[in-house]
């Protein structure tokens, strides 16, 4: 069944990034193969939950976690909320659904000692090495996605207002502060793309020693590489940088709401998840603070 007409309207209406398309449509695909193998049906708008319910089954039977299985409805909710709104169905067989229950994901945060040894043992003596150190100070200073750093073109940097402009999720813009140490560094890092280019055009700002732009997975090597030599947890990627810079900063008592815009967070909602590791600093902060604890002590 082709799905091409949704595909369309989450790309040029809901502004959905090509990985996120990619992801709705094998969702689709392979839940509208399953139907088809269990009912012999191809139209999907006919579809009673019970239907629905049978392939929910099959994937806990083959050992789907529930995390992936709930982003797998995610697809088929959006779907059937787009047939309601061309006219094709009246209610959506998932109205009633509830998500399946998940373990929260404890993502621990790089601390201040781990960042700051990583930014002093990189080797600036080369470019990759500019480059490298100018990426990380860049996750940790700003708390911009991966994907956001990668598409920086060089006209969104404005050294002289020092901040930059980062296309974030569903194509939203946002202006990003840079701190000036930053800033210092980013210049010299563009006077030795100047040379690794050589005349070439490439309107990103960061390139490989070859002159081209970065993708997703070297950006993640990069890091975890890195991070591995002084870190001993188990995830050590760029958006635990993103965490970290949101962590240190309300441990720092920056206030929420500014986090959720300098991270690009439609709702406070997404960004109250990173409170959960400032509690025992807040706690640490209470005790010291609190004039009937003083009294006590």
């Amino acid at each position: 069944m082709p799905f091409s007409q949704f595909i369309d309207y989450l790309q040029l209406e809901k502004k959905y990034s090509p990985n996120t398309l990619t992801a709705y449509k094998a969702d689709l695909e392979s839940f509208s193969e399953f139907i088809f193998y269990e009912f012999e049906e191809k139209d999907l708008s006919k579809l009673h939950y019970s239907q629905i319910r049978n392939w929910i089954i099959s994937l806990v039977d083959q050992g789907v976690s529930n995390r992936s299985i709930n982003r797998k409805i995610s697809s088929l909710k959006a779907y059937y909320r787009f047939l309601q709104k061309t006219g094709d169905i009246e209610f959506s067989p998932l109205a009633k659904h509830k998500a399946l229950k998940t373990a929260s994901r404890i993502q621990v945060p790089f601390s201040e000692a781990e960042i700051t040894k990583v930014l002093e043992q990189i080797d600036t003596s080369d470019f990759e090495g500019l480059r490298d150190r100018l990426i990380v100070e860049l996750f940790y200073t700003t708390g911009m996605r991966r994907i956001e750093l990668i598409d920086i073109k060089v006209q969104d940097v404005n050294i002289a207002g020092k901040q930059l402009k980062v296309l974030g999720k569903r194509q939203k813009e946002r202006i990003i502060p840079i701190l000036p140490g930053v800033i210092s560094n980013l210049k010299v890092y563009l006077k030795e793309r100047e040379n690794i280019l050589a005349g070439q055009e490439m309107p990103y700002l960061f390139v490989s020693q070859k002159g081209i732009k970065l993708y997703e997975s070297l950006v993640y090597r990069i890091i975890n590489n890195y991070f591995s030599k002084v870190s001993g947890k188990i995830k050590r990627s760029p958006h635990i940088l993103r965490h970290s810079f949101a962590t240190h900063l309300l441990n720092q008592g920056a206030n929420l709401n500014a986090v959720k815009e300098l991270l690009g967070h439609s709702s406070l909602a997404a960004t109250q998840v990173y409170t959960h590791n400032s509690i025992s600093e807040l706690s640490r902060v209470h005790q010291m603070a609190h004039p009937r604890n003083k009294k006590v002590n």
